[in-house]
């Protein structure tokens, strides 16, 4: 097969990347054309996303793939992060700046929100793990502060789904990305509007159709194609657009009792399913039924990942002290074992001022000694992070009645030999690490499955697996994870 591309727009809460994804007999290459920073914009009480800088480097990134492959280019497709989303009005035009899910307007929310529909009835209408950044409470805040973009707004578009009306001019919400949301009731099939309604949220703004992974939604309109020099047809792909369910996609599982941890700024920690576990047992501890592609749930739990060591790496910064982080993973091995260890989802960590404080107050809290050293204060988070996988995954085997064969890690974080080697001791599961660059490759591969390209979800498995190097790390007994476990769990929420 002659070698086509696939453009994989992949923008995550630090930074985004136009990647071109080369498949040519059976094996798959991607290269990046394009690096930009994203991050939230604080205007007075709030932070926002910069929505329009995002959209120009978007169309940068396509200019190059085209300018480099030209009609080698056959498609492009977004993903992003989860839960925020963008309001149009009757002209199709934004009617506000899409909020940041750390901005604190949803503080309250949860109260607010039990007070009208009961916190059982919210997870089995949804099946979705409870979250103050959940897309639910952002609108429930809109509604409580009586914000005029609510009575201006005519459509609902999630991020990724912006992007591709912006590129095709077609409006739809994707599956996977609808589902973050909290009110997307999958034993329906459809928005869970009564629920809605007994909050205040006007479902009016939910018109557009719900579109599996995949979906071929159009050409890039021909104002997009002059911009970006494009002069044959390139089609616009929904591709798995929320990050986590493309990165889970590319994931090369070994068999059904696999777990994968798809490992960023958050950790997603779950099993791949055919139907939702929605159960009193999946409640209490907070699961969440994510759509996935081809018919599958990622039925999973959100950890607060490397925004941890991402946060303190900046607090350093700003002292001065600039640190790589293959630095602060050699420190880490350095640092003494066991001396302490945070839970990554205590609220402490959602959003502080300083995260170097907020750890040391947590110590303070769990009557731990705190952190001093840099290596002491990144290994206090991975071995709290490697801890908290296995606490996860217990609840895993819980509810699904499966024994955990192998951890697949995905994402940036698998790059992290140190934190992959600790799952594999504190779990005594075999970790397999790899590819690093799961959710851009999930992006371009479900691409090529809606173009004819691949015959299906195995096959694009089995692409993976022939066109990346994956490192295995077999857990090392050591009694000390043991005895840690059992003080961790002493103070988990």
């Amino acid at each position: 097969m002659a070698q086509v591309v696939f453009v994989a727009v992949d923008l995550g809460a630090e930074s985004g990347r136009v990647l071109a994804g080369k498949l040519g007999d059976g094996r798959f290459e991607l290269e990046e054309l394009h690096r930009f920073p994203n991050g939230p914009v604080r205007i007075g009480e709030h932070i926002y996303w910069d929505v329009l800088r995002l959209w120009t480097e978007v169309k940068n990134g396509l200019a190059l793939a085209v300018q480099k492959y030209g009609s080698q280019v056959v498609s492009v497709g977004v993903d992003t992060w989860g839960v925020d989303y963008a309001l149009l009005d009757s002209n199709d035009e934004l009617v506000g700046n899409p909020y940041h899910y750390r901005d604190r307007r949803t503080e309250g929310m949860f109260e607010v929100a039990f007070q009208k529909v009961p916190r059982d009835e919210i997870y089995r209408r949804t099946g979705i793990q409870f979250m103050r950044l959940n897309t639910l409470y952002q609108l429930l805040a809109m509604v409580v502060q009586k914000s005029p973009q609510l009575k201006i707004a005519k459509t609902f578009l999630m991020m990724p789904d912006l992007f591709h009306f912006w590129l095709s001019g077609e409006k739809v919400n994707e599956f996977t990305e609808a589902t973050t949301t909290q009110f997307y009731d999958p034993r329906k099939g459809d928005w869970a509007k009564s629920m809605l309604r007994k909050l205040g949220i006007p479902t009016r703004i939910l018109n557009c159709p719900i579109v599996p992974a995949g979906t071929v939604l159009g050409e890039l309109r021909q104002h997009v194609a002059d911009e970006v020099r494009a002069s044959h047809q390139v089609k616009v792909v929904a591709p798995a657009s929320h990050d986590t369910a493309s990165a889970v996609a590319a994931t090369p599982l070994s068999d059904e009792n696999a777990v994968y941890i798809s490992s960023g700024t958050w950790s997603l920690v779950g099993m791949e399913i055919r139907e939702p576990i929605i159960t009193d047992k999946s409640l209490a501890f907070n699961f969440t039924n994510e759509g996935g592609v081809y018919g599958t749930f990622r039925f999973l739990r959100n950890v607060t990942g490397m925004w941890l060591i991402a946060e303190c790496r900046r607090i350093w910064a700003r002292e001065g002290n600039e640190f790589t982080y293959e630095q602060l993973t050699q420190m880490a091995a350095e640092a003494q074992p066991f001396k302490c260890f945070v839970d990554p989802d205590d609220p402490l960590f959602l959003a502080p001022e300083n995260m170097l404080d907020a750890i040391k107050s947590f110590c303070r809290d769990t009557n731990q000694p705190e952190p001093e050293t840099v290596g002491e204060f990144v290994r206090c988070c991975l071995e709290g992070l490697a801890l908290k996988y296995r606490w996860v995954i217990e609840r895993l085997e819980e509810l699904t009645g499966k024994t955990v064969s192998t951890i697949h890690i995905v994402g940036g974080g698998s790059q992290n030999w140190l934190l992959n080697q600790f799952t594999a001791d504190a779990t005594g599961k075999p970790v397999q690490a790899g590819p690093v660059e799961a959710t851009a490759t999930g992006n371009a591969l479900v691409q090529a499955i809606a173009l004819g390209y691949l015959g299906s979800h195995a096959e694009l498995r089995e692409v993976v697996r022939n066109s990346f190097p994956l490192k295995t790390f077999e857990p090392k007994p050591d009694e000390r994870w043991q005895q840690a476990y059992e003080r961790f769990c002493q103070f988990v929420k």
